[in-house]
């Protein structure tokens, strides 16, 4: 792609997109979806190549939360690259100052890259200091100003990272907290008859009618701070429940300033540094026109927002906006760091600015996408009083599709595969609080640029070199079976499930075979999990058997295998294993494991073929390991929590955790010599589905078997309580 850089004239942008100069054969081209990913892709590419601030450093909030948005938009992995370096490289540490709302603004990023990775690690450092910034308050700020957020750009450095901590830990206090703190800004800076923000009370005009003016004699309302305000509306606005108190306020304040704003946009498409003397500065100013041209982008794609009124001074902006664009990627036309409006270089420009222009080029990325393709709408409502965290959604959809956030231009990783019988599915994962309902865009990929490549989280593979292995994982356990020519070399017969703990969320299954030493923890994980004890082979983690009251009946190795997906979201195969004999019954199954993305749990289902046609009493089995392992159940709920005594002859493998979840129901819990055991009913020819886990305590994610209880209940609460599906047009 090439971006032509704007003539000046006069000191005014005339950008020939909008004038008809001549810079592009046809203007028309900014407006597509392949034209602004690649305008987005320029400019974050410049950026990141000419750092000027440090990583933590307010501009840089700006920055990255428009490289977030661009990365949502793209799925350019060089953008996620960018962003996950600069977090580790400063340990995804917030600003020093605890209540100063600049500290926080970086950790908009940290806290989108926890969503996508699921690494609490991202966000930590910053729920520490936002606990320790309330318990301290008022501190050092309010002390000098006489409120904390005593300056309207705080609106977009503080109100958007307490809304996501709010919706990411289901903790309300976070905004809360960020109620009190705004209102002390919106009624000290806010000007009900111009409907803008001053920037801070230095600005304000006394009841004598005294205090700073532009030349023109009005008041001063600077450009890029009333950017900051909206901005930070439209992020506040996307993480806010619906039914949440405040929200009607929020966007009450959001609509009146759109109003205004939009009849402060000059005949290029831009805004001036001053919104009330554009005269006194005749040069467009990029940072605060990105700024409102993605909040009046996101109220038109939200239907907030009038689209015939709203949607040509989007366009219109967008175009000058691209225009500000050098050939090489920079962007032009940004008002250097300070707190009014100023004159400055045509050239200058700053990161902040490509923030902003970031952030609106993913909104209008989505106006033209879904003006294009006519989406599909899916409702997806959470019935339960609890969050879910990464619920995959299964559509009966074909063909190629891409699945777009409703409340963004997030593409979100989708997956689409045919399950061997029914209807082609598509799957991609969302995240809900508890009642809420949220919309996704279905699209047709064939209308669009090249469709972004997904995050890859799941995995699975027969393994023939390692005596006809079958592995699979995930980006949090991995798991494999024994095969036939374990069998006919070793003599081993085994149909447990084997565990392989991980404390990595990268897949490991072919590189751990590859290196041949996976017993030793490398700094990834191992395999310390045996499917035998004490010389007695046991279930494992969740093989089951033919029960018959006392002990149970189990088959050889699988047979046969055969893959059916291996995908971002899940990975889906089937064994077969022959005849075995079951207390004088032939019993035949056909196991089906799915692995999804972002949990520690393998859904089976096994389908019987019995010699008689009477039911069949299924005992699902753990190994029991004794000593100081914690076992936890739930007859009614049905499911079973066992945290293993600490491995390794120090206790330096840690524990391995493992559980079972029957949604239909089990009828008991017991033991035999070597298992934990839950008992069910299975019918022949009828699918018998139930859920095995595994987690470890050194994962990170569980530290101890409370914590792994409660993951695992919650779990089984989950499968009692789906989520819904409505779609539309």
């Amino acid at each position: 792609m090439v971006v032509r850089k704007a003539r000046v004239r006069a000191g005014a942008i005339w950008c020939g997109l909008v004038l008809g100069a001549g810079l592009l054969a046809q203007p028309a081209d900014v407006f597509t979806p392949t034209y602004i990913k690649d305008a987005m892709r320029a400019a974050a590419t410049w950026q990141i190549a000419h750092p000027n601030h440090a990583a933590n450093d307010w501009t840089n909030g700006a920055f990255y939360a428009g490289v977030f948005a661009a990365w949502e938009t793209t799925r350019d992995p060089a953008l996620m690259d960018a962003m996950m370096a600069m977090g580790e490289g400063i340990a995804w540490k917030p600003g020093k100052r605890i209540d100063h709302a600049d500290e926080i603004a970086i950790s908009q990023t940290y806290i989108d890259l926890y969503r996508i990775t699921k690494d609490r690690r991202l966000m930590q450092p910053t729920i520490e200091q936002i606990d320790t910034m309330r318990t301290g308050l008022p501190g050092h700020e309010a002390q000098v100003h006489g409120i904390t957020w005593w300056w309207c750009d705080a609106l977009f450095m503080g109100p958007p990272t307490l809304a996501k901590l709010s919706a990411t830990l289901n903790d309300p206090s976070y905004l809360t907290l960020n109620d009190t703190l705004f209102q002390e800004t919106y009624d000290r800076l806010f000007n009900h008859e111009e409907h803008l923000f001053s920037r801070d009370d230095t600005y304000l005009i006394n009841a004598a009618g005294d205090g700073k003016r532009e030349a023109n004699g009005r008041r001063v309302f600077w450009s890029r701070g009333n950017g900051w305000v909206m901005g930070g509306l439209v992020r506040l606005l996307k993480e806010l429940p619906a039914n949440y108190s405040k929200r009607a306020f929020y966007l009450s304040l959001y609509k009146e300033m759109a109003a205004r704003v939009i009849q402060l946009q000059q005949p290029d498409g831009l805004w001036r540094s001053s919104l009330l003397d554009p005269d006194a500065y005749p040069g467009g100013e990029a940072s605060g026109s990105g700024f409102y041209t993605y909040a009046l982008a996101w109220g038109v794609n939200q239907g907030l927002l009038d689209s015939k009124t709203f949607k040509p001074a989007v366009i219109k902006a967008w175009a000058a906006l691209v225009g500000c664009v050098d050939a090489d990627g920079k962007l032009t036309h940004v008002q250097p760091i300070g707190a009014d409006p100023k004159k400055f270089d045509e050239g200058a420009t700053e990161v902040y600015g490509v923030g902003a222009f970031l952030l609106a080029g993913s909104e209008v990325y989505r106006l033209a996408v879904i003006e294009k393709t006519k989406p599909l709408t899916v409702k997806v409502s959470n019935p339960a009083k609890f969050s879910r965290e990464s619920e995959t959604v299964e559509l009966d959809l074909s063909g190629k599709r891409i699945v777009m956030d409703g409340l963004s231009s997030r593409v979100l990783v989708s997956q689409t595969y045919s399950p061997l019988s029914g209807k082609e599915k598509l799957l991609f994962q969302v995240d809900l609080a508890p009642g809420e309902t949220r919309t996704f865009c279905i699209l047709d990929a064939t209308a669009l640029p090249a469709v972004p490549e997904p995050i890859v989280k799941t995995f699975a593979r027969f393994v023939p070199e390692r005596m006809d292995d079958f592995a699979w994982e995930n980006d949090r356990i991995a798991h494999r079976m024994y095969g036939p020519a374990l069998v006919k070399g070793e003599g081993t017969i085994s149909s447990g499930v084997d565990v392989w703990v991980k404390r990595t969320r990268n897949l490991v299954i072919n590189k751990w075979y590859k290196g041949n030493d996976y017993h030793k923890d490398k700094g990834e994980g191992m395999d310390c999990y045996s499917v035998s004890h004490n010389a007695k082979p046991t279930r494992g983690d969740g093989g089951l058997g033919i029960w018959d009251g006392k002990k149970l009946w189990v088959s050889s190795n699988f047979a046969s295998q055969r893959l059916i997906t291996s995908g971002p979201i899940r990975s889906e195969f089937e064994m077969t294993y022959d005849a075995w004999d079951a207390n004088g019954r032939k019993v035949s199954e056909v196991k089906r494991l799915s692995i999804d993305a972002n949990g520690n749990f393998t859904r089976a289902q096994s389908t019987f073929t019995t010699s008689d046609s009477q039911p069949l009493e299924i005992g699902i089995g753990i190994a029991d390991r004794g000593g100081d392992g914690k076992v936890a159940s739930d007859l009614k709920a049905g499911w079973l929590a066992y945290w293993e005594p600490a491995g390794g002859k120090t206790g330096a493998n840690g524990n391995t955790a493992c559980a079972l979840v029957l949604p239909d129901g089990v009828q008991e819990f017991t033991k035999d010599a070597a298992n934990l055991v839950a008992i069910a009913k299975a019918k022949p020819g009828q699918p018998f589905v139930y859920f095995l886990g595994a987690g470890w305590s050194k994962s990170g994610d569980f530290t101890n078997n409370v914590q792994w209880e409660a993951y695992v209940k919650r779990f089984a609460e989950r499968r009692g309580q789906p989520v819904r599906l409505t779609m539309g047009k």
